[in-house]
């Protein structure tokens, strides 16, 4: 499996926004769907963002489109989530994860990084 580390997540105010970033070490980075989750205190995780493997394929929660873009660089083995239009209810603990599926469900993925929790205040 991959190791997934996230970065990127702070502080910022209502309209601003983050890249965040994921790190993957391991050689069978390219073959994983990669998604992006978030989980704020007393919810439950809930799915963001995910691109394919090769990058060609995307989907977003609704919520986010046209405010949140995912990328992927396999010659970096990065993940990234640009966000834009950033509101108070975005605040979470962001995580990426990889899954060999295409899937909103985070029991279909296999691997977790720890996280980066984003503040908006508004």
């Amino acid at each position: 499996q991959v190791q997934l580390v996230e970065s990127g997540g702070g502080l910022v105010q209502a309209g601003g926004s983050l890249r965040l970033s994921c790190a993957a070490s391991g050689r069978s980075f390219n073959i994983y769907n990669m998604g992006w989750f978030r989980q704020a205190p007393g919810k439950e995780r809930e799915f963001v963002a995910a691109v394919t493997w090769n990058g060609a394929g995307t989907k977003y929660v609704d919520s986010v489109k046209g405010r949140f873009t995912v990328s992927r660089d396999n010659a970096k083995n990065t993940v990234s989530l640009q966000m834009l239009s950033l509101k108070p209810e975005d605040t979470a603990v962001y995580y990426c994860a990889a899954s060999t599926g295409w899937s909103t469900s985070p029991a279909d993925y296999v691997s977790w990084g720890r996280g980066t929790r984003v503040t908006v205040s508004s």
